[in-house]
């Protein structure tokens, strides 16, 4: 490593003001945060000074979303040979996943830091780490199949119409991974949806449907028992059928305190509540599934440990966080029961409480001013 500094040491004045390629400044800087810790200090005025920056915390995300990644690879194995009707040992399975996951990793780093990259020059500005994040998130929640190009042109769509146009990380209003995945639902259907997508190359006569698409049409014959979804032993996007899996992404956040628990549990418990009351209705058998099955099948729980929690875009009160993740939770389970045409709503909950975040963390602070107010009126 020694050498390497050194070397990029001595390439450094290029890539400055006045330098050969002084205009690649912001992708040589990219590159040397990426490899090593940057010597900027601060010399005057008031600044926060933490351990914790952006870099690290993208990286302890990157962390927590490993072990649903590596489960992801071998589900999208074990579902390919059991719909085959092959038997073969745990390393099969998950070669095969790993080679079906990987490009699709590749293909959503290199188009969407490129897109970055092109960005950041035309700007002037500084490449921002906030894509290690998404770039991981995007390949686990769209399916294994999904053609490379559909999915390159929706992270061109994240990057430019979900985060630039507002200004680049930090000044987006909606998650780019998100937004990405709303862009192949949308744009392409047949390949976001139905019962052929979510298990890789499996045969014509085998069904592929997920709970969620099971539980639409009302098959419960063969639905997976809670144990099943609970593990993540059933069809879905990459990284989102292992609950326990996520469970331990989740500890990680709360752990280090990158993930907000007021968004994170309230979710859950909105939809677990969304869930009685439809098991109090009772118009069709959906409505009669136990309310905590809303919690383990789908990308509820993905959503709601990595997507929700995005402190970007989600509310910044402590009591906003609150409502926020309530409605989530709400919303997620009234759109995938109520809404035919739709049996995820994990998605459409959260990008559309990220519309709403700001405007419920302003009447929080009118609120809170009120309060303030008449506490001053009693005092006087």
């Amino acid at each position: 490593m020694k050498a390497l500094r050194k070397y990029i040491d001595k390439i450094k004045p290029q890539f400055e003001k006045g330098g050969k390629f002084e205009k690649l400044h912001s992708t040589f800087e990219a590159f040397e945060s990426f490899l090593f810790v940057p010597d900027k200090v601060t010399f005057k005025g008031s600044h926060i000074r933490d351990a914790l920056d952006l870099k690290r915390t993208m990286t302890v995300v990157i962390i927590a979303v490993i072990p649903a990644l590596l489960f992801g690879m071998w589900n999208v194995g074990f579902q390919h040979f059991i719909s085959m009707g092959e038997t073969v040992g745990f390393w099969d399975q998950f070669w095969y996943g790993f080679l079906k996951v990987l490009p699709i990793i590749i293909v959503s780093y290199v188009v969407g830091l490129g897109t970055e990259f092109v960005f950041a020059q035309i700007r002037g500005h500084e490449v921002n780490e906030g894509y290690l994040v998404t770039g991981m998130l995007i390949p686990l929640i769209v399916p294994p199949d999904i053609p490379l190009w559909m999915l390159a042109i929706a992270v061109v769509f994240a990057v430019i119409i979900g985060k630039e146009v507002f200004g680049g990380t930090g000044m987006n209003i909606l998650n780019p991974a998100l937004t990405a995945r709303a862009f192949l639902f949308f744009a392409y259907p047949q390949d976001m949806s139905g019962d052929k997508v979510w298990i890789s190359d499996k045969i014509d006569a085998y069904s592929g449907a997920t709970p969620l698409g099971d539980a639409l049409v009302g098959n419960f014959d063969n639905f997976p028992s809670a144990a099943d979804m609970f593990f993540g032993f059933i069809p879905g996007s990459v990284g989102e059928t292992s609950f326990l899996a996520i469970l331990i992404g989740a500890v990680i956040l709360l752990f280090t305190g990158i993930a907000s628990w007021r968004i994170m549990f309230p979710v859950f418990a909105g939809g677990y509540i969304m869930g009685v009351i439809f098991n109090l209705v009772g118009a069709n058998a959906y409505m009669d599934i136990p309310a905590y099955y809303h919690l383990i099948m789908g990308g509820f729980a993905f959503g709601a440990v990595f997507m929700a929690t995005d402190p970007v875009t989600a509310s910044q009160t402590n009591k906003g966080k609150y409502i926020y993740g309530f409605l989530i939770g709400i919303l997620a389970v009234l759109i995938r029961v109520v809404n035919p045409a739709y049996p995820e709503g994990m998605m459409l909950a959260i990008l559309l409480m990220n519309v709403f975040a700001p405007l419920i963390d302003h009447y929080v602070i009118e609120a809170n001013i009120k309060r303030r107010l008449k506490r001053v009126k009693i005092k006087v």
